[in-house]
């Protein structure tokens, strides 16, 4: 039989055996019962813990769909925490008083069927605060309605829950998100659903996935949940657009049948219930974020086949793709593509010409690629020029994206043109692409349109900007099919020399 102490230590040391021994949660039919993990909160633990082994602290970006038990978690993971450390003090952040009430119900459940033998003494108890003097610890809640809420605190662990829906974010963000030192054994995380695009939790989203922060970004999808299903009627037939889903996401037929509901119940005053639902209980990060934006030019769907591919037979000429970033905000970008295998995708912010041609140079030197596409607009020309001084005169091409395409009766221009190419090759399985968020983001990104002679148009990238970023991986894979395999003697000269006219 192990001792008391060695009990002690493993409940603080063993989150897992923790929750299942000391905590208790309430069911939606109303059964309290031990705190067991369920996949999306082992999930999380797993990403959180191996952050924290990393750097000795906690920065986080939950992106989730309705009901996976994320709060369910965090307020269980920081009631862990205060309970079994000196002077620290947690804060939950909700989007309204409702959410406070419930949260912090969670709470007191937590600590009032806690073992006695491992429950602290409480010194204040109110509708928003627990206390623990003989720690120095506490726990509290505050509404993000609230301006100024907790801006005064010094806090260790911060938990901002639903934050796409905070009424004055940035205040938030400016204030309580600043009483959180960088100090190691700190906390903060933001989790939500999504609520449109650019508002402060999309801003963080985008962030993490750009690595401009310290926050890891942390995905859950909706058809991880086990109760997330109903039982199949008699007669179900699947469509072709549920057939796709099942074979992309191994969905079961209880599952579809629990989302065909969900979406006949989102249908309302006008809003397509297969968008809300995107919204609301998204497969992707992609769905969650752009279900309320105009379509995108290429198919979430395509790119989550080709990131799960393991397709590995490259073949033909090998390609480099270079979207060379300006000062600002955007990234400089490079990937290569050989045959039906795109790979070795990077991007970096850097400006400077001389120290993006010196990267350039190494990866050709590592690479040995037939073929270099710059994107000439912007620093790329001065690119191209040093890269062929270099003596890489037969390898590097300029790429031109606004001048007049090969197929002039179907695109606007090359920009086009290269996306045309990239979403039938993406399209034409099998094919593979780098398992990586902020490319299957970029991709997805561009809306599309017609114009008067209906050649298609892609959305100008200051457009996209607005409510995303700058494309720039996508667009450095696009860059891959600006020139052609074959032989094709007026489509080469025309690429390398766009003024010439078909």
């Amino acid at each position: 039989m192990p001792t008391e102490d060695e009990i002690r230590l493993k409940l603080k040391e063993d989150f897992h055996y923790y929750a299942r021994s000391c905590l208790k949660i309430r069911l939606k039919s109303g059964k309290v019962i031990p705190f067991i993990l369920n996949s999306a909160q082992r999930y999380i633990h797993e990403k959180l813990e191996e952050q924290y082994k990393k750097t000795g602290k906690v920065r986080a970006v939950i992106l989730k769909g309705r009901q996976q038990g994320c709060s369910t978690y965090v307020e269980g993971r920081f009631y862990w925490k205060v309970t079994h450390n000196q002077g620290l003090r947690a804060f939950i952040l909700t989007h309204d008083q409702e959410a406070t009430n419930n949260l912090f119900e969670m709470s007191q459940r937590y600590h009032e069927n806690c073992p006695e033998m491992f429950r602290p003494i409480v010194g204040t108890q109110n509708a928003k605060e627990l206390d623990f003097p003989n720690l120095d610890s506490g726990y509290k809640v505050g509404t993000a309605g609230t301006r100024g809420v907790g801006r005064s605190s010094t806090l260790q662990l911060f938990h901002g829950s639903e934050v796409a829906f905070w009424p004055n974010a940035d205040d938030h963000a400016k204030g309580i998100l600043q009483a959180v030192p960088g100090e190691k054994g700190t906390e903060i995380i933001l989790e939500s659903t999504a609520h449109g695009l650019g508002n402060y939790f999309h801003e963080q989203w985008k962030a993490s996935l750009q690595k401009d922060s310290d926050y890891i970004p942390i995905f859950i999808p909706w058809f991880w949940q086990q109760e997330y299903k109903e039982t199949v009627p008699d007669g179900f037939k699947i469509t072709p657009e549920e057939d796709e889903l099942r074979k992309i996401y191994k969905l079961s037929n209880e599952q579809l049948v629990w989302r065909r509901k969900k979406i006949k119940e989102l249908t309302s005053k006008g809003m397509m219930g297969d968008k809300a639902f995107m919204q609301e209980y998204p497969c992707t990060p992609v769905e969650a974020f752009q279900s309320t934006s105009g379509d995108s030019f290429i198919p979430s769907n395509s790119v989550v086949k080709a990131r799960q591919s393991d397709y590995n037979k490259p073949y033909g000429t090998k390609f480099m793709g270079v979207d060379p970033a300006g000062p600002g905000k955007d990234r400089t970008s490079i990937i290569f593509r050989h045959g039906r295998v795109a790979y070795k995708l990077q991007s970096f912010n850097e400006s400077d010409t001389m120290k993006t041609v010196g990267i350039i140079t190494k990866l050709i030197k590592e690479e040995n690629p037939d073929k270099v596409l710059v994107d000439v607009i912007g620093i790329g020309a001065g690119i191209v020029d040093r890269l062929r001084e270099l003596g890489h005169v037969d390898t590097v091409k300029g790429i031109n994206a606004g001048a007049t395409p090969y197929n002039a009766e179907r695109y606007r221009n090359v920009r086009a043109e290269m996306w045309g190419e990239m979403k039938a090759w993406l399209e034409d399985e099998p094919c593979s692409i780098p398992d990586e968020e902020s490319l299957h983001e970029d991709l997805c990104s561009p809306a599309y349109s017609y114009d008067s002679n209906t050649r298609i148009l892609l959305e100008k990238k200051d457009e996209i900007k607005k409510r995303h970023r700058s494309p720039d991986e996508a667009d450095a894979l696009a860059l891959t099919f600006a020139f052609p395999c074959v032989d094709n003697s007026v489509n080469i000269k025309r690429l390398l020399n766009p003024s010439i006219k078909i």
